[in-house]
């Protein structure tokens, strides 16, 4: 049998020496919070989860039934245990502090609940992703700007897919590895050590109905990839595209690929579509530990100053040669 998550936990912690076992009791918690969110996408329309819950969250996006309840379901897997000092997540305005009545911890943790879930209702993978930060020391009652850290600052970075099979895939800042959930035990166990992004690829990922707004560089790089061979490159392309980030993610860690959501001039007003501390910090620190590349095009996502919970940035990542390719088109190369 392989290693359970929570041995594979176990076991780095030990090759920590100041490590106390609260890194380990957090990431338990969180993977306990992702086993009950599998259980309820899984079940969708059987349990009535199913449909927009006639709301909006910060961002004016409308949410799921699913987004609402995935985001309770994490909090209450999480206040509780004394690991946690404050938490962050896409689907509420400001910071979530730990209730007085629970004893407060030494992390912050930003997530995304429920990634892609506009795909929610017509059975498309969806997941979850986190981040965990550091709480800055004698800091007790953390405010927004303690969480304004850049993604270098992460402790961990994670996400949990729901698809055929359900999966955790993490770092800690020591590779990739992912698990796999044996719903017969109700563990996950490492199916996918050490994952790594290969350096080429003849996939890319983007939305094309947002092309007449793009810049330059972009235009550039995907009508390449279009032409392949009759346009210059030594290979054809093909292009995917499954409005889900974790399972975008998830492909480009399994077999390679380039995914894009960069900066276009549809909404002037907004730098990009995903947010830095929910979805581009947690990813691009998966994505380098795997051996890929992580840009907004001009800048590396993960020494991004953030200036706010909420704030967006454009994403460029993947496979390291086509992602140094897009950066090279902005610098004008």
């Amino acid at each position: 049998m392989s290693k359970s998550l929570l041995q594979f936990i176990i076991e780095e912690q030990r090759s920590i020496p100041e490590a106390t076992g609260d890194f380990t009791g957090l990431l338990n918690d969180i993977v306990s919070a992702c086993k009950q969110i599998a259980h309820d996408v899984n079940k969708g329309a059987l349990i009535g989860v199913l449909g927009s819950a006639g709301s909006e969250n910060v961002q004016g996006e409308t949410q799921k039934k699913l987004d609402v309840i995935t985001n309770e379901v994490f909090i209450k897997a999480n206040e509780w245990s004394g690991h946690l000092a404050a938490m962050a997540s896409e689907e509420m305005d400001d910071i979530y502090p730990i209730p007085s009545r629970y004893p407060k911890g030494k992390y912050l943790v930003t997530f995304d609940p429920l990634d892609g879930s506009s795909n929610i209702d017509v059975n498309i993978s969806v997941g979850t992703i986190f981040s965990i930060l550091r709480c800055p020391e004698e800091v007790t009652d953390p405010a927004a700007a303690d969480f304004m850290q850049p993604g270098t600052k992460q402790v961990c970075a994670g996400y949990a897919l729901y698809g055929p099979a359900t999966m955790i895939v993490l770092t800690t800042g020591n590779g990739v590895n992912g698990f796999t959930l044996d719903r017969d035990v109700g563990d996950f166990f490492l199916t996918h050590p050490n994952m790594t992004i290969p350096a080429d690829t003849s996939e890319f990922a983007i939305n094309m109905s947002n092309q007449r707004f793009w810049e330059e560089p972009v235009q550039r790089y995907v009508e390449e990839c279009i032409k392949g061979k009759d346009g210059g490159r030594e290979k054809n392309f093909n292009m995917r595209w499954v409005a889900s980030m974790v399972a975008e993610v998830h492909r480009i860690l399994t077999r390679g690929g380039i995914f894009m959501y960069p900066k276009d001039t549809k909404d002037p007003s907004k730098a990009g579509k995903l947010r830095l501390m929910y979805e581009a910090n947690p990813m691009s620190f998966i994505v380098e530990q795997a051996g890929g590349m992580s840009s907004t095009g001009r800048e590396r996502i993960m020494e991004i100053q953030p200036s706010g919970l909420h704030q967006r940035v454009p994403v460029i990542l993947g496979s390291k040669n086509e992602v140094e390719r897009v950066v090279s088109y902005h610098k004008g190369l």
